[in-house]
């Protein structure tokens, strides 16, 4: 997933067979004739469909066998940044217009209450810069990014029918070991709040100590999870920290760098993906790392290369 350059708007999906090592550049664009025209924000594979998050305000949704297009939302979202399916609608996390003052009173997850697409049918108010979502049977979860927050949606009732306090800034679902944890990068501190999901809440929450976490991370087949972190400006040092929950242990600087901008990791090959924009002059790069985060390759992807998605 390459989010592309601000104002440019020229996000875009490349594949990787990783058996052959060939990379198709611009895939929205070969399958269906036009640019994507978007800041691609997030990637989400539900069933045979894929949907591609704009922040730019529109979901493109494509077949995920051949990446033909199958529907879209292009209208009445402002920031949109992730999405999730439940009851046969969609539920899209949306920053909202920003105010005068680049606040966002108003964030809200929109509605749209087919999975092809169309048009958006309510606006769930919800705390400000709502980022992950993810559902479990008629219930979908929001972490709440700014504000701290869970918040809890009846997918059928389209309410929000609990709002729950969390330490860190919530910033993505993950899972290690069967079990589902929202994470919240904090001060000096990793939060991974364990999720009830048959009476939707909270069962516990395992506090870790990293340095500069920031909201980006994948987990490995062993429930090993892999975080981004990054010192910010003026430095811009950055590395992986290696969490295993289980243990509670840490290791800080797994793999150090500047530049980094997403990871992943592929179950089958057991590697570590870490995108870097390279300031975003330009391409960006991945370098694919294995389990001792040593190097083993690296090639030139697109613009801004944020995340990644492994079938």
């Amino acid at each position: 997933m390459n989010e592309g350059a601000f104002g440019v708007n020229d996000g875009e999906v490349f594949h990787l067979n990783t058996n052959t090592g060939e990379l198709r550049s611009n895939v929205f664009e070969l399958e269906n004739g036009r640019p994507f025209a978007g800041l691609l924000q997030d990637m989400i594979l539900e069933e045979d469909r894929l949907y591609l998050v704009a922040n730019t305000g529109k979901v493109e949704i494509v077949d995920a066998r051949d990446f033909k297009s199958i529907g879209s939302v292009t209208e009445d979202l402002d920031i949109s940044r992730s999405l999730t399916l439940s009851n046969g609608k969609l539920f899209i996390s949306d920053y909202g217009p920003y105010a005068s003052d680049f606040s966002t009173p108003d964030s809200y997850v929109a509605v749209v209450t087919a999975a092809d697409g169309g048009v958006v049918s309510k606006k769930i108010p919800v705390s400000r810069k709502p980022e992950d979502l993810i559902s479990f049977g008629d219930f979908v979860f929001v972490a709440g990014s700014e504000e701290g927050k869970l918040e809890i949606i009846d997918a059928i009732s389209e309410t929000v029918t609990a709002s729950i306090d969390v330490e860190g800034n919530p910033a993505k679902f993950v899972e290690s070991n069967g079990r589902t944890y929202l994470y919240a990068p904090g001060n000096g501190e990793a939060f991974f709040h364990e999720i009830n999901t048959s009476n939707p809440g909270i069962l516990s929450t395992i506090k870790v100590s990293v340095e500069n976490p920031i909201g980006k991370s994948a987990s490995d087949e062993a429930g090993i999870l892999y975080i981004l972190t990054s010192t910010g400006f003026p430095d811009y040092v950055d590395g992986v920290a290696r969490i295993d929950l289980s243990s509670q242990t840490v290791v800080q600087n797994w793999y150090k760098g500047s530049g980094f901008y997403g990871i992943g990791y592929d179950p089958l090959a057991r590697e570590v993906y870490v995108s870097n924009s390279n300031g975003f002059q330009g391409n960006g790069t991945v370098t694919v790392l294995d389990q001792d985060g040593s190097e083993n390759r690296t090639f030139e992807v697109g613009r801004g290369p944020s995340g990644f998605l492994f079938r």
